[in-house]
């Protein structure tokens, strides 16, 4: 990790600053950005509009990062673009101490200006103010929530972890969040009045009421709507369609149209993989990448009000860097049998260590370090009202699907 505007600037430079002339959507938070990112970008191509959609990690193939309205980048346009970018690095004698997001980022850009797209969102990949994606001024800003994740890096008080989030804050732009500590909010208040940014909160200037699961309704400044369907499962993802919403209704007012039909249509439509994705196998499987403990309670109390099922399968790999005693204590108590496993990636904490910390909640736990055949093993113990669960890291989950689409099982 190489943190700093520096690199990305110079990479830009190198392209002809095409940065400058995309109007965009900047999205940070801990969780849910992905998922208000796809949200937006549904309803908005609904609309009709052209939309970029930047995102991290990918699952199974880079190309799900850089999307146009749907679309994956097709493979002969990355490989393309990083030709070009690389001889413009050569060409312009750029030092390479970029890093691989700082690479992407640049890549994402370039190739949503040459797309002419009418709006990019962009998920902020890690912190914010640091953060490569942090180069752009956008119509709107938005900041999900703030919880701990990445404390070796952004801190490891909220108070740190919310002034990083915050430094994606641009002066005049408005700010929508779903944030609900008073100590975050107070953070983000100080920062949009430094900057004059208007400020928007989840709970006090727009509002979502669950109506029945999937379905909410929605009070803004001046929309009004009535019992949207959503097409991601879980309750939590009422939350995150209220936040798309705010983000939205601060978006129309710079000028984009954003019709009710479309807003309809856009969130029953919706598709976000590995965040709570129930596939239709036999036994059923959910991919749930809760990489953090805030997100680790999310999926507890998913399973615990929202699934029925007899036995519970848990298969379970998680970066080294993350709170891994407090995800594994959240989740592993649910479990009938969780197998341990390690996705392929320099980060990912030993399977063993996971083991050895779910046998104080887990009467049995079994060690099989390979993601995909983890969740064999688990297919083949499982009955058909059993529930197979993969999580603890989106990283894990990828693995989860590349071997089930490798098998045909999707």
């Amino acid at each position: 990790m190489v943190f700093g505007l520096e690199n990305i600037t110079l990479l830009l430079r190198a392209l002809g600053d095409p940065h400058r002339d995309l109007k965009v959507i900047h999205v940070g938070g801990t969780n849910g950005k992905g998922s208000v990112s796809a949200m937006m970008a549904s309803i908005l191509q609904e609309e009709g509009h052209r939309v970029g959609l930047y995102t991290s990690p990918h699952l199974v193939s880079f190309t799900e990062r850089i999307q146009i309205n749907g679309a994956e980048i097709p493979w002969e346009e990355v490989v393309k673009l990083t030709e070009l970018l690389r001889k413009r690095v050569e060409e312009e004698d750029i030092p390479q101490r970029f890093t691989f997001f700082d690479f992407t980022t640049a890549l994402a850009l370039y190739y949503f200006f040459l797309r002419e797209v009418e709006v990019a969102i962009l998920e902020v990949g890690l912190g914010g103010r640091l953060d490569s994606t942090n180069v752009v001024h956008p119509l709107i800003t938005v900041i999900t929530n703030v919880s701990r994740d990445h404390l070796q890096i952004l801190g490891e008080g909220i108070e740190d972890i919310a002034g990083e989030k915050a430094g994606i804050v641009k002066h005049g732009t408005p700010l929508i969040s779903g944030a609900a500590q008073p100590e975050v909010i107070r953070i983000l208040e100080q920062e949009c009045e430094k900057k004059e940014a208007p400020l928007r909160l989840l709970g006090r200037d727009f509002w979502g009421e669950r109506i029945a699961s999937g379905a909410l309704n929605f009070q803004g400044s001046t929309w009004r709507l009535a019992d949207i369907r959503l097409g991601l499962a879980g309750s939590f993802q009422i939350e995150n369609a209220t936040v798309a919403l705010g983000a939205l209704e601060a978006l129309e007012e710079t000028g984009y149209r954003v019709e009710k039909e479309s807003i309809y249509q856009g969130l029953a439509k919706v598709c976000w993989p590995g965040r709570l994705e129930l596939l239709p196998t036999s036994p059923q499987i959910l991919l749930d990448g809760a990489h953090n403990p805030a997100a680790a309670r999310v999926l507890k109390a998913c399973l615990e009000e929202e699934f029925d099922y007899r036995r519970l399968y848990m298969v379970m790999g998680v970066m080294e860097d993350k709170e891994v005693s407090v995800i594994v204590s959240e989740l592993a108590p649910l479990a009938d049998m969780l197998i341990a496993s390690s996705p392929h990636n320099p980060r990912a904490l030993s399977a063993w260590r996971i083991a050895e910390i779910a046998q104080n909640y887990c009467k049995e736990v079994t060690v099989i370090e390979d993601v995909g055949q983890g969740v064999a093993s688990a297919r083949e113990k499982a009955q058909e009202d059993d529930l197979i669960v993969v999580t603890g890291s989106l990283y894990t989950v990828g693995e989860a699907r590349d071997f089930l689409l490798s098998k045909g099982k999707l």
